[in-house]
């Protein structure tokens, strides 16, 4: 068992415990301090590095002028100057819009020339004035070469491969009063064309040509190939048909191995009872002719001059017939298909008393 004496045996140790502790504590203080110290001396370096910086920068940096406005009154008053002479504006050119250029105009094409374009035809119309007309591209062209035209003795030719394909004809009414065919056949005429009979363009009324009976009679006995046409008057379809009836009825028996011609045209220097009617009613009355002519098992040709078949019928209803094309010229320049031409309105052919209009055909009907 243990007695309270003996805890007096230890008492020195608890003193050299206690100044131990005491000592550590001063030392750790000691160290603290130091530390506290030595950054208080980092924080006054680097205040003090700072404030040397701003002052080398402030000794750089050149001193701003001081400037001193002066006073409005000074400004005023000052060499008798007056508000409005302040007004500086006026000291600068007014603005002006910037025109805007205009626009660089396109030139217009040049218009080809229709004499030399190829695809217009001169038209020369019976008061004298003229105008290009644009070949249709629907009818059928013509494929003669002109070059092979040759005139002789008046008469004119066309040859082939050295082959004469052409017919010479002239085309004869009571204006040549009496004809000797047979004069006329030994004078190289291969064919005529004889007037059956006209209308009146005044009185509308039929007529037969006075001399047709007794032509066609000796031209045929002449041995000459014969067509006939009619100048037709007719200002409706009905009447058109009454004179191709007539033509039927006067030919007869005669088998005419050239075609029935209708020939329509304007009449010089009068009124015509046709000069009101439009370019389809002329269309559709020579329609109506020629088809009841063609009924009749008689070949068929329309008869006109370059304007009539351009300008005052419309050929393209009317293909399907012959075209006796009327142009007194060296050659012809109607572009469309023609089978016959009557090239001369002043020929003279023995056999015939004065002037007669003279013809080429370029087929033969007599074998059509």
């Amino acid at each position: 068992m243990k007695m309270p004496n003996d805890f007096d045996d230890n008492s020195n140790m608890t003193l050299t415990v206690v100044m131990s502790i005491v000592a550590v504590s001063a030392f750790v203080g000691v160290v603290l301090l130091t530390v506290l110290l030595l950054n208080n001396n980092q924080k006054g370096n680097a205040a003090a590095q700072a404030r040397q910086n701003e002052s080398v920068q402030a000794a750089a940096r050149p001193e701003s002028p001081v400037i001193l406005y002066p006073e409005t009154d000074e400004l005023v008053n000052s060499d008798g100057l007056h508000p409005d002479d302040l007004d500086f504006w006026d000291m600068y050119p007014e603005a002006t819009a910037t025109p805007t250029p205009e626009p660089t105009p396109t030139p217009e094409p040049e218009e080809a020339d229709p004499s030399t374009d190829g695809k217009h035809t001169l038209v020369e119309y019976a008061d004298g004035t003229e105008e290009w007309v644009l070949i249709s591209p629907y009818l059928p062209k013509h494929e003669y070469d002109f070059t092979k035209l040759v005139c002789q003795s008046d008469l004119m030719k066309y040859y082939e491969n050295g082959k004469k394909t052409s017919y010479v004809g002239v085309d004869i009414s009571k204006y040549q009063d009496y004809v000797d065919f047979v004069k006329v056949k030994k004078a190289g005429i291969d064919f005529v064309m004889l007037r059956l009979g006209a209308r009146g363009y005044g009185t509308g009324q039929l007529i037969l040509d006075e001399y047709f009976t007794d032509n066609i009679k000796r031209a045929t006995d002449a041995g000459l190939e014969v067509g006939v046409y009619f100048y037709s008057q007719a200002v409706t379809t009905d009447e058109a048909i009454e004179e191709a009836n007539m033509v039927i009825s006067n030919l007869g028996e005669y088998q005419i191995t050239y075609p029935v011609a209708y020939d329509m045209e304007l009449v010089e220097n009068d009124t015509a009872r046709t000069e009101s009617l439009t370019k389809a009613e002329k269309t559709d009355i020579a329609k109506a002719f020629l088809d009841t002519i063609a009924e009749s098992g008689r070949k068929t040709m329309i008869y006109g001059n370059k304007e009539w078949l351009i300008k005052e019928i419309d050929m393209s209803k009317l293909t399907a017939y012959d075209v006796w094309l009327s142009q007194a010229a060296d050659i012809p320049d109607y572009p469309y298909k023609f089978s016959m031409w009557q090239y001369d309105f002043e020929g003279s052919v023995d056999g015939i008393v004065g002037y007669v209009n003279m013809n080429i055909s370029f087929i033969n009907f007599s074998e059509k």
